[in-house]
């Protein structure tokens, strides 16, 4: 037997054997969930597959689509690399190895991570400086309690793997700011994460919930976000895109939420837009009492190859508008290949493409309504152990 022969039969052995171990009847249906959804899913393909992800943290930053685009200028050889290691905070006088003094101190590039697990209890909101990438993966992070996350007139920003909940109005006050410098902050709502004039902003796998405002603002001209892979969930008010009706600045923002789980127990705002653009993605609506879809002053949204599960009673209807331009033509709310179940619809004001004219460095292929259950099973911050895949 030559050896062309012998290494045709062995190739021939291995496959047979990759194919029996991917399909024999033993196979868990959940892991073949977990393998069909990160072959479908952009994000989670890029850098999930690599059992050896922690070597190299900061290729994430490769792996974003959509209007945030790649978040290649968080990265670099001048990057810091910077673990917290202290649960604490000091609002004005951020210790060292606290998330503050990551956040803010560091007049550097930084990829901020974490030691253990902690829940950390602000006590202001934390403002973030622009190339901060704050990632979560490998532990149980919790911010919680108290203040949250704000982004003001920063870019190049990543939020990856952390949980936040239970976040709380406060007074004004001041804060330690970017670049080492004191900021006064006026009133704050209870915001989970608000961004204020901000811009290049991912993101990724973060669980959201119980906040005594919303869950995420995207306010004051803000603009370039991708939210993808979050679990928002016991909510009200989830997601604003736009401040007020009378904020113009707002009609260039551009959002992509895409890969997202919006339930159990969400009321409305997923989103609610006003004046700017978003495309909406590849999500799973487990439920509304008002609406899922929402907005005013003339916003554009294509809704694409979502899945819409309505309510059991109530509204089965996915979208509401506001005003009395509603009728005039100005409006686009555009639905292609959405998949709806127990009834819900959804109410088209404008028949067109609505495309969001991507970038190389944006675009990404949506899947079939079909596999949003798959696509979305990951939604929210991740289990990863130091023995297995996240």
């Amino acid at each position: 037997m030559t050896s062309q022969t012998i290494n045709g039969t062995l190739c021939r052995f291995t496959l047979l054997l990759f194919m029996f171990a991917l399909f024999a009847p033993s196979a868990s249906i959940a892991k073949k969930t977990k393998i069909f959804g990160l072959e479908m899913n952009v994000i989670d393909r890029c850098w999930r597959w690599n059992p050896e992800w922690r070597r190299n943290r900061p290729q994430l930053a490769t792996c974003s689509v959509g209007f945030a685009g790649k978040m290649t200028n968080n990265i670099g050889r001048d990057l810091v690399h910077y673990k917290v290691t202290d649960p604490s905070d000091n609002p004005l006088d951020p210790k060292p190895g606290t998330l503050r003094y990551g956040a803010t101190m560091i007049k550097q590039k930084v990829w901020i991570t974490f030691k253990k697990d902690m829940k950390i209890k602000l006590e202001k909101p934390l403002l973030i400086s622009s190339f901060t990438a704050i990632d979560g993966r490998g532990t149980n992070v919790h911010i919680a309690g108290n203040a949250c996350l704000l982004i003001f007139k920063a870019t190049n920003i990543i939020i990856h793997g952390l949980h936040i909940h239970h976040c709380h109005p406060q007074e004004p006050s001041s804060v330690m700011g970017p670049e080492q410098q004191v900021i006064p902050l006026g009133h704050v709502d209870g915001d989970a994460i608000r961004l204020v004039t901000a811009s290049k902003v991912w993101l990724d796998h973060n669980t959201l919930y119980e906040c005594q405002d919303g869950l995420l603002d995207v306010t004051r001209g803000s603009t370039d976000v991708t939210v993808s892979n979050n679990w928002f969930r016991e909510q009200d008010k989830v997601m604003l895109l736009g401040h007020d009706d009378g904020y113009l600045r707002d009609k260039n923002m551009k959002v992509t939420v895409v890969y997202n789980h919006f339930g159990p127990n969400c009321n409305q705002r997923m989103p609610r837009i006003r004046h700017g653009y978003a495309h909406v993605a590849n999500n799973l609506y487990q439920g509304w009492m008002q609406y899922a879809i929402g907005g005013s002053e003339c916003p554009k949204v294509k809704s694409e190859a979502n899945l819409f599960i309505a309510p059991k009673s109530g509204k089965k209807e996915v979208t509401w508008r506001k005003g009395n331009d509603q009728n005039e033509g100005s409006w686009k709310f555009y639905s292609v290949r959405d998949s709806f179940e127990n009834g819900a619809s959804f109410t088209q004001s404008e028949l067109g493409r609505l495309k969001p004219n991507y970038t190389t460095d944006q675009i990404f292929e949506v899947a079939d309504a079909k596999s949003v259950r798959p696509l979305t099973k990951a939604a929210g911050a991740l289990k990863c152990t130091k023995t297995s895949r996240c």
